[in-house]
């Protein structure tokens, strides 16, 4: 909400127009859109005018005509805060004659009108939106000379069509979006433009984690009947979100470009609507994404990251499983006791943190291994898990979840064991939509491959 935010609520109050300068995804048009709720519910207006002529004062030719005619009698109208809303977003082909105005020769034909004559003009989209706020998305790519002819609304208030001697004082707030890497890349905000908007406004991405949970539940696409079944616990929606904010502080991506929050809420329906085909195939009436949904959910992240050189020479598709990987062991240390890195020295008091898990790698030294993948019906994927010895006794105690919701319970497990993979205490092999857990060392000795890398905060697992 705009009056959430101080500095916009200042620069509307200073009837200043406005400046949002953020990367993508920082929500900066729909912030722009949601100024319209700081305005009145209605407001009236001279009928028929094309520029929202106050009744009291019309600054139309056709509105102080009306006027002059029929007096207290001028037909009112009454426009909604909606639609004294104007957005136009900045391609090569925008005109002056689009944003400002053009001499209308059908109105010239037709009422016959001389050309000198004011009626003849066709207002453009931001004399329309007189008396209300409009917006100009993505400035850099408007072009230099359709820049300067916005110089005298900002500054004078006015337009300026051809040759016209005329002066129509606008009441308008102009608001512009622009990404700052679009300076160098696509075009640029000229100088006089930018001494003359009154407010620059830096945005950003989410500063909490659970601002940016409720701001993907909020912007997640899923039909009404799929969320009616679906149970989505918070450590999903928080290993989702915490990739992403690992994403912008990765050495693998480009941070100049940032992370759009569209890669959360992508994400997050991707892993959902693969949760919904699961639940269609096997016939069941409870949608509940698992942790192995995520393999097939990277598509929500793959095109959402600009990847530096080392970022393109691993590949898209491996740098999101290393962001992945990094956000479910943050969230894993959010829950549950940390499992301490390999090689760290322990202590007494972290052996005994990290005595939780003792029986379950214990299990999986002696040769035992757990394979998931993301259509196994749910007595078998639960069934896999709850072998494993202290799994179902850890998801209790730590995550809060009953024995008797086994959709839950099983994801909860499933947890437990991606978080010790990302601690580098199991090992995990990674197919199509398909999970195996094993033993570290059996799999080293074995030639799985792995390799130890701080960046990964894990191990290579991918083959």
């Amino acid at each position: 909400s705009p009056i959430d935010e101080p500095q916009l609520v200042n620069a509307v109050l200073a009837r200043h127009d406005i400046l949002l300068l953020g990367l993508r995804g920082q929500a900066k048009t729909r912030l722009a859109r949601s100024l319209t709720s700081l305005l009145d519910e209605e407001i009236p207006i001279l009928e028929g005018s094309e520029i929202n002529d106050d009744p009291l004062e019309p600054i139309s030719s056709f509105g102080r005509n009306l006027v002059a005619e029929m007096g207290d009698d001028a037909p009112i109208a009454w426009v909604s805060r909606d639609q004294r809303y104007g957005e136009k977003l900045a391609t090569p082909d925008v005109t002056i004659a689009d944003l400002i105005g053009d001499i209308d020769p059908v109105k010239v034909a037709t009422r016959r009108l001389t050309f000198a004559d004011e009626e003849a003009i066709h207002f453009g989209i931001i004399p329309r939106t007189n008396r209300g706020i409009f917006v100009i998305n993505e400035l850099p790519d408007l072009q230099p000379r359709i820049q300067v002819g916005l110089f005298n609304i900002m500054q004078e208030r006015d337009i300026q069509i051809r040759g016209f001697r005329v002066r129509i004082p606008l009441d308008v707030v102009i608001v512009f979006t622009a990404n700052p890497q679009d300076y160098t890349n696509r075009g640029a905000i000229i100088t006089p433009l930018k001494d003359r908007i009154d407010s620059q406004i830096l945005t950003h991405y989410p500063r909490t984690l659970e601002d940016g949970i409720a701001i993907a539940r909020q912007e997640a696409r899923i039909d009404e009947e799929v969320q009616s079944r679906l149970v989505m616990p918070s450590f999903v929606e928080e290993i989702v979100e915490m990739t992403a904010t690992h994403a912008r502080a990765s050495d693998f991506v480009d941070q100049a470009a940032g992370v759009s929050v569209r890669m959360t809420v992508s994400t997050i329906e991707a892993m959902v609507a693969n949760a919904e085909r699961r639940s269609i195939l096997l016939k069941e009436n409870v949608i509940v994404p698992r942790l192995v949904d995520l393999q097939q959910a990277l598509t929500g992240m793959t095109g959402k990251t600009e990847l530096v050189f080392e970022g393109e020479q691993e590949g898209p598709l491996k740098v999101a499983r290393l962001l992945v990987g990094k956000g479910v062991r943050s969230v894993f240390g959010r829950y549950l006791p940390d499992p301490l890195q390999k090689g760290e020295r322990r202590s007494e008091e972290a052996a005994e943190r990290s005595g939780p898990y003792d029986a379950i790698l214990e299990w999986f030294s002696a040769g035992n291994s757990v394979t998931l993948h993301d259509t196994m019906p749910l007595d078998d994927f639960y069934g896999r898990l709850e072998k494993v010895p202290d799994l179902a006794k850890l998801a209790e105690r730590y995550l809060s979840i009953d024995r008797s919701d086994q959709h839950v319970h099983a994801l909860a497990m499933e947890f437990i064991l991606e978080g010790l993979h990302h601690s580098s205490k199991i090992a995990k092999e990674e197919g199509d939509a398909v999970s195996n857990y094993r033993d570290m060392v059996g799999s080293i000795f074995s030639g799985g491959g792995y390799s130890e890398d701080d960046e990964r905060g894990g191990y290579d697992t991918t083959w």
